[in-house]
């Protein structure tokens, strides 16, 4: 299970940090990404990260801005959201795939951030 926090209303170029707890689930041999979806669009790819190497990927969009990062003791995915604009607002969810698959196999709930201008 995941469960995504820490949205909310944030004035342009202002900072918000999202968590996503993960629980009932071993996630050491996953990746755990995070994504966003926009009023009226797709959902797209944000960041990833390997739980077990720590290793990361952005998307071109949130590259030097965002950064993911996990914390093994609290079993917990962060996206520390930095310099937002007006376009990052969307719907954000996190999600876990298994190494090697194409797809993600688990997701939370969304979590609503909102940037004004």
């Amino acid at each position: 299970q995941l469960q995504a926090s820490g949205g909310g209303l944030v004035q342009a170029e202002g900072s918000l940090r999202l968590s996503c707890v993960v629980s009932g689930h071993t996630f050491s041999s996953y990746y755990m990404g995070w994504f966003r979806q926009a009023p009226g669009k797709e959902r797209e790819f944000v960041a990833h990260i390997m739980w077990s190497a720590g290793s990361t990927y952005y998307a071109d969009s949130v590259k030097g801005r965002f950064t993911i990062s996990r914390d093994n003791a609290k079993n917990t995915v962060y996206l520390q959201m930095n310099s937002l604009k007006p376009e990052d607002t969307a719907v954000y969810y996190c999600a876990a795939k298994y190494i090697g698959r194409p797809l993600y196999d688990y997701w939370g709930q969304g979590t609503l951030v909102t940037v004004s201008s």
